[in-house]
C-alpha cells in the first residue's frame, strides 16, 4: 500500500469566494476545485466563541460541502423553507450590518431595551414560554 504525501492532503484551492456578513457570524460561500478539476461549493459559517479579554478570540467553525449535481436540488429547498418561513410569519425585515465600532456604543442601550421587553425568535409562535 503505498502511503500519502503530505502534498495530496493540501486544502483544495479556492477558485471564487464571497463572504456574507450576518451579525455576529460569517459564512463563507467558496467554490474549490477537486483534485479531478471539478468544482464544488463549501459553505462555512463561523461565528466568535465566547472567550475572557485577556485571551485570542476563537471562533467556531462549521462546514457544508454540496457538489454541482446537487445545486438544483439544494436551492429547491432553501425556496421551499424561506417561502414556508415568510407563510408563517409574513415578509421579514433585512439585518442591519453589524459594525463592530459601533456595537459598544449601542451596547448599554441594546441591553436596557432587552431587559424590558421579551425576546421573540423565529420560533417563539411554537414553544412555550
Amino acid at each position: 500500500m503505498q502511503e500519502r504525501r503530505n502534498d495530496d492532503r493540501r486544502e483544495p484551492e479556492i477558485v471564487y469566494s464571497h463572504a456574507v456578513k450576518a451579525g455576529k457570524r460569517i459564512y463563507y460561500l467558496d467554490v474549490k476545485k477537486a483534485r479531478n478539476e471539478d468544482l464544488y461549493l463549501c459553505i462555512t459559517e463561523s461565528k466568535r466563541k465566547a472567550s475572557g479579554e485577556d485571551e485570542a478570540p476563537q471562533f467556531e467553525k462549521h462546514k457544508v460541502f454540496l457538489y454541482k449535481e446537487d445545486f438544483a436540488h439544494f436551492v429547491e429547498g432553501l425556496e421551499d423553507v424561506i417561502s414556508y418561513v415568510k407563510g408563517q410569519l409574513g415578509d421579514f425585515e433585512d439585518r442591519q450590518p453589524y459594525e463592530p465600532e459601533q456595537a459598544d456604543e449601542t451596547k448599554v442601550e441594546v441591553e436596557a431595551e432587552e431587559e424590558e421587553k421579551p425576546r421573540r425568535g423565529l420560533f417563539s409562535r411554537f414553544t412555550k414560554g
